[in-house]
C-alpha cells in the first residue's frame, strides 16, 4: 500500500481535474447557463468526484463503493 502521501499526490492531477469541473458547472448556473449544458457539467463533476473517492478508497485498501 502507497503511503498517504504518495496516494495524495497520484491523485492530484484528478482532484484538480473534478475541482474545474466543479467550477465549470457552477460558473454556468450562475450564467444562467442552457439547462443542457449545466446538467451535463454537473453530471462530469459528479462523476469525476465520485472516482476521487473510488480512488481514494482503493489506495486506501478499502472495498469497492461500485457494485457490479
Amino acid at each position: 500500500m502507497k503511503s498517504l502521501v504518495e496516494l495524495i499526490e497520484a491523485g492530484e492531477p484528478l482532484v484538480q481535474r473534478a475541482v474545474d469541473a466543479l467550477r465549470r458547472y457552477h460558473e454556468a448556473q450562475a450564467a444562467n447557463g442552457p439547462a443542457e449544458e449545466v446538467e451535463r457539467l454537473r453530471g462530469e463533476a459528479e462523476s469525476l468526484y465520485q472516482a476521487v473517492t473510488d480512488y481514494q478508497r482503493h489506495g486506501l485498501g478499502a472495498p469497492s463503493a461500485t457494485r457490479h
